[in-house]
């Protein structure tokens, strides 16, 4: 990838309100009272391996930035009560995938290591009891790690448990800037845990880190980033802090006088991405690094990158099932979630019933459009010749009005567009999912509204 210009005019164009795309469309398309015939027919409709989300809600303490679906309790018995709730819900898949193999498991939250070795242990039996999941090397068992609540004990049970993929919440490791978001973890921690991890053989270590937070400047944010590629991780996430207290009541505890502005965020996340590619990290795009011989890297230079709710993947966007409040699934055409609130969500497996609360069915020209976003979010062009015989269209018959939100990327040099392809520059990646919105009709209709893209 050539060097990017870094332009802080084009903030003002394409710093716009945008989805992340992690489908298309979006989770705010997804409506209520849905159908639930129309999720097991998809699970129904063909043999695809599913990968496995699987939400743990639960925190110890409240971080102040985050927009998760969580709990924050001292009650460790609570997640005996989500695990009894858990078993239900795969109880009721289980007769659903009979023709179906599930390979790759991921635990998100919340905090998946809020739970004990006890209940993790518990948790991977079910597993193994209602879908057959017996966790190797040759699948990805992956979960995401709050360092304050894994010990390097709890660290090897994992691994032990068939674990290989970890993911570790760093954000930022300025102490100011912990204590404003209340996340204090010391670096030494996390460089003991990522030590174990090697020692322990997990094949990707994953850090996290947040640009836009309170108090960051230029050079902490620079020595933060220094020690992340000192600890030499295999991907690196370089998210973008969304500040919407209204929605995130948590939010409302950092004081929008220690933000930094628009013009300082930029610059952030322009000496994250600098420190990063110098380092010889692969830029992934959007917010995601990796390591040249990472399955994300080698999948994207091969073209064969995915996008689905847990962001890029080798896994496929069209077969990943949700377990736990509040997950998303996406299987065969169709997307449908799960009561966030606990309550609903207990409700209704105690009447022994999917805890599915709002849903989508894919039109045709949903598909259409989520094809040619994930291939622009996912590799930066679109052989048009090859998508247009692929859904037998007119592309630009097809996409007439379309097209035309283009011509200001076009001009400010972020979008090349032949007869034969559409080619995002090297400047136009930071801008993607703006320019992914061209092509999305529920946008244009002005019925979504989301955070800044950068």
């Amino acid at each position: 990838m050539a060097e990017i210009t870094w332009d802080p005019s084009l903030i003002a164009r394409y710093n716009i309100n945008g989805p992340r795309y992690t489908s298309y469309p979006t989770a705010l398309a997804l409506t209520s009272p849905f159908d639930h015939s129309h999720l097991l027919q998809a699970l129904e409709a063909s043999n695809d391996t599913l990968s496995l989300y699987i939400h743990l809600p639960f925190c110890h303490q409240l971080c102040y930035y985050c927009g998760c679906n969580k709990i924050v309790t001292r009650h460790q018995s609570k997640a005996d009560s989500y695990l009894d709730a858990l078993e239900q819900e795969m109880q009721l898949y289980k007769t659903r995938l009979t023709t179906r193999t599930i390979g790759h498991v991921h635990l998100g939250g919340g905090t998946p290591t809020f739970l004990t070795e006890a209940q993790l242990s518990r948790l991977m039996q079910m597993l193994n009891t209602h879908f057959g999941i017996v966790p190797s090397d040759t699948h990805e068992t992956s979960i995401e790690i709050d360092p304050r609540s894994c010990s390097l004990a709890k660290l090897e049970h994992l691994r032990n448990l068939g674990f290989n993929r970890v993911s570790y919440g760093i954000q930022d490791f300025d102490n100011d800037v912990q204590i404003a978001i209340n996340r204090v973890q010391d670096y030494e921690m996390v460089a003991a845990l990522i030590k174990r991890s090697r020692e322990l053989g997990f094949a990707s270590i994953n850090l996290d880190v947040i640009y836009g937070l309170p108090h960051q400047n230029p050079t902490t944010f620079q020595e933060s980033l220094d020690k992340v590629v000192a600890l030499n991780p295999d991907r690196i996430s370089l998210f973008s802090y969304a500040h919407l207290p209204s929605r995130f009541a948590a939010q409302r505890k950092i004081k929008d006088a220690t933000l930094p502005n628009p013009e300082l965020k930029l610059q952030l996340m322009q000496m994250g991405i600098q420190t990063f590619t110098q380092a010889g990290y692969q830029f992934i795009g959007m917010d995601h690094f990796a390591r040249p011989t990472d399955e994300l890297a080698k999948a994207q230079r091969a073209g064969k990158l995915q996008r689905n709710f847990q962001g890029y993947t080798t896994h496929g966007s069209g077969a990943l099932l949700g377990l736990g409040n509040s997950s998303i699934s996406q299987v065969h055409g169709v997307i449908w979630q799960n009561e966030k609130a606990l309550a609903e969500y207990y409700g209704a497996l105690s009447e022994n019933k999917l805890p599915v609360c709002k849903g989508v069915l894919l039109t045709h020209d949903d598909e259409i459009r989520a094809n040619l976003i994930a291939e622009l979010i996912c590799h930066f062009h679109l052989d048009i010749n090859a998508f247009a015989q692929k859904w037998q269209l007119n592309f630009h018959d097809y996409f007439a009005t379309s097209l035309p939100r283009l011509q200001n990327f076009i001009a400010d040099g972020l979008v090349n567009i032949t007869d034969k392809e559409i080619r995002i520059t090297d400047n136009g990646r930071l801008w993607v999912r703006s320019i992914c919105s061209a092509f999305d009709a529920y946008l244009a209709d002005g019925q979504q509204s989301y955070s800044k893209v950068v």
